[in-house]
């Protein structure tokens, strides 16, 4: 045991009981304040390790968005070219002795209602990128989030307030969350009166806690996540058993 302890202490440089201390102060700072809707600090709520204290590259966040970005894009503008075009193919006048330039068809490029050099055609713009990437990036993205301050609870109690505009206004007022884009997870996909209430207000961005993803997380200032929502994230994405 004296061994292990000396062996300890020449690795890191501390004792034994300085690294616990260590552990729960890393621990502790992985918390975050829940407000009540008053916009106040009402109480605290930890926050899962494995989500909220991860570190990446921030090239693979680059790598991330350019892929989401990516598999956006429908791909499916299409022109016609000369050859699509539906019309007469016949000479429009003769070769030679017109003083003009020599033309084929009236579907040409040239002439209005013919066809289109050069333009674009329905194609696949998705990229791929494998499982753990992707889940390492969402969980820096998270921890990034945390580190700069930028995310808070919310009372369970607010999914029952009433279903208005301006008390949901009020709270971002007195939160000091006024004209912030916002991104709102809920614990799952359901219609409530914390939907109605915010969903007019600009800036706002709703989603449920298993449909969050990294761009999401990167393109809000502010992310709150209602209190349920912290164990359905924990549980969808620290599952024992993954497909």
């Amino acid at each position: 045991m004296a061994a292990t302890k000396s062996k300890l202490k020449k690795i890191t440089g501390k004792g034994v009981a300085a690294v616990k201390k260590a552990a729960v102060k890393q621990a502790a700072g992985l918390t975050i304040p829940v407000l009540n809707l008053e916009g106040k600090e009402a109480s605290s709520a930890t926050l899962p390790k494995e989500i909220f204290s991860t570190y990446a590259s921030d090239k693979l966040l680059a790598q991330y968005v350019r892929v989401y970005m990516a598999n956006k894009r429908q791909g499916n503008a299409s022109t016609k070219t000369r050859a699509q075009v539906i019309g007469s193919t016949r000479k429009i006048y003769r070769q030679k002795g017109t003083g003009r330039a020599r033309h084929g068809a009236k579907s040409a490029p040239i002439f209005v209602g013919g066809g289109v050099a050069f333009g674009p055609k329905t194609r696949d713009y998705s990229l791929k990128m494998n499982k753990k990437q992707k889940k390492k990036a969402f969980f820096y993205a998270l921890s990034l989030q945390h580190k700069e301050g930028n995310i808070m609870g919310l009372f369970d109690k607010a999914l029952q307030i009433e279903p208005k505009t301006k008390i949901f206004s009020t709270f971002l007022k007195n939160a000091q969350l006024k004209s912030k884009k916002i991104l709102l997870v809920m614990p799952e996909a359901k219609i409530n009166n914390l939907i109605l209430a915010s969903r007019n207000v600009p800036g706002i961005t709703q989603t449920s806690a298993v449909s969050l993803n990294t761009y999401q997380v990167l393109n809000s200032e502010k992310i709150i996540f209602v209190e349920g929502a912290l164990g359905v994230l924990r549980d969808h994405f620290l599952r024992k058993h993954e497909n």
